[in-house]
């Protein structure tokens, strides 16, 4: 018993290790809170949008020496800002707006990469490097990641009552549009914290993922936001030791495991309602 033991705890006996899980578990938690609101507000795309867009933002931060966090954020707020400028200035419907914009600055971002000569590595970038972290870049997820989740626990409600109906909540006169874009803003920052974790080309999926699994599951926001970060948790501990163990790549592994997660939350999704069909035709 205590052989296993000494197995299973082994990793966190490695300062880089330490990180990798703080930081794992810092990001999973609130890019589980906020897939919750991506999820019912139907944003999904929005979230895949502004994660590739972040890329440019990041190689000019690096060659104008500031944090890279401050480029990722620019970029990708301007992206959330451009979709919507075009939207309402032509008849092209949104998700094609987020398409064309998203590639595009995707784009311009991977030509820029290809002809600045930077030690940051490409696959860093797009795929993450929890492993890798510094005590610097450790605090900085932290930090937003508080800043996040605190700023959604104070307008829980006014967020709520935006996702679920903002007819409503422009009614009773909730400043509709403050919320839009402050929603946006969060969900930039949202991307920047887990860039570290995951990279730009799988944030997406822990940005959806564990809001989809906890809909499948549930039929209060409350509960929602419960089993989204507690599969989002599940997935970052156990992707961290799995990638340690067999020597793969932290965020792939996370990811995987998230999607394993939605797997089950499907099957028991599927005998609920075949249950309740059962449970129906002999009354019918």
């Amino acid at each position: 018993m205590m052989a296993w033991m000494d197995v299973l705890m082994e990793p966190v006996s490695f300062g880089f290790m330490q990180r990798a899980l703080v930081t794992a578990m810092a990001t999973s938690i609130v890019c589980a809170i906020f897939s919750c609101f991506l999820v019912l507000k139907g944003w999904s795309l929005m979230g895949d949008a502004i994660s590739h867009a972040v890329l440019p933002g990041v190689v000019l931060a690096y060659l104008a020496g500031i944090p890279l966090v401050i480029g990722a954020f620019g970029s990708g707020l301007f992206c959330a800002v451009a979709t919507g400028f075009i939207k309402e200035h032509c008849r092209v419907k949104e998700d094609s707006v987020m398409g064309i914009v998203f590639s595009g600055m995707f784009a311009a971002g991977l030509v820029l990469f290809s002809r600045v000569n930077t030690e940051q590595h490409l696959s860093h970038i797009l795929f993450g490097n929890v492993l890798g972290v510094t005590d610097g870049e450790m605090l900085q997820t932290l930090i937003i990641a508080a800043v996040v989740t605190m700023l959604i626990i104070l307008k829980f409600k006014d967020l709520m009552l935006f996702c679920f109906d903002p007819v409503q909540a422009k009614v009773i006169g909730l400043p509709v549009r403050f919320y839009h874009y402050a929603l946006l803003c969060m969900l930039a920052l949202t991307i920047v914290a887990a860039l570290q974790a995951v990279g730009v080309v799988l944030v997406v999926a822990m940005l959806i993922t564990p809001g989809i699994t906890a809909f499948l599951l549930c039929k209060t926001l409350p509960k929602m936001l419960m089993v989204s970060v507690t599969a989002s948790l599940i997935a970052a501990v156990s992707g961290t030791f799995i990638s340690f163990y067999i020597d793969a790549a932290t965020g792939p592994a996370i990811v995987l495991i998230q999607a394993v997660i939605f797997l089950l939350a499907l099957g028991v999704n599927l005998l609920r309602k075949t249950a309740n069909a059962r449970r129906v035709a002999p009354n019918a």
